[in-house]
């Protein structure tokens, strides 16, 4: 199998909305307001064209997505540094850890490596059951919370990334 890492294209929207709706299907049963399980063509195309929207594909299919919100962007993260969210894994790849490899392939080579950000920030919602819990166990800690109108508190967590800064 042939893996590779690359960002998103528009011509990718109609794939991505598919996986989308299925990783993002449990939370939409928890009734958790995330944007990305709600998401429709327009949203999808939104994220591609305004934020560093990256793909994992396996043989040519596109198996997990993840975007970044920039500081400068629309919709900045709290803490001046790259913003994670909508992250996304296709419940049809199974437990590989999919999820894992494209993580960390994200933290190293764009985050530290190529952007040089000492740090990165993301948020998830304080009433899913095991999302804070998985990245506490990938190095993230709580560094905040703020009630965004969506139903749920947004816990936000960070993960230092460089120590040489």
């Amino acid at each position: 199998m042939k893996t590779q890492y690359r960002l998103a294209a528009e011509r990718d929207a109609e794939q991505l909305l598919k996986l989308t709706w299925r990783a993002y299907e449990p939370i939409r049963k928890l009734g958790i307001r995330f944007a990305a399980a709600q998401a429709d063509l327009d949203l999808v195309l939104n994220n591609i064209r305004k934020n560093a929207c990256y793909v994992m594909e396996e043989d040519g299919r596109i198996i997990a997505t993840i975007s970044l919100r920039m500081p400068w962007g629309q919709q900045p993260g709290p803490y001046g540094v790259p913003h994670i969210w909508w992250f996304a894994v296709d419940p049809e790849t199974g437990q590989k850890g999919v999820g894992t490899k494209l993580l960390q392939w994200l933290e190293q080579t764009i985050l530290r490596d190529t952007l040089k950000v000492p740090f990165v920030s993301l948020g998830t919602a304080d009433k899913h059951p095991w999302l804070i819990e998985m990245y506490e166990r990938k190095g993230y800690v709580r560094a905040g919370e703020k009630d965004l109108g969506k139903g749920h508190m947004t816990v936000y967590m960070k993960k230092q990334l460089r120590h040489d800064l």
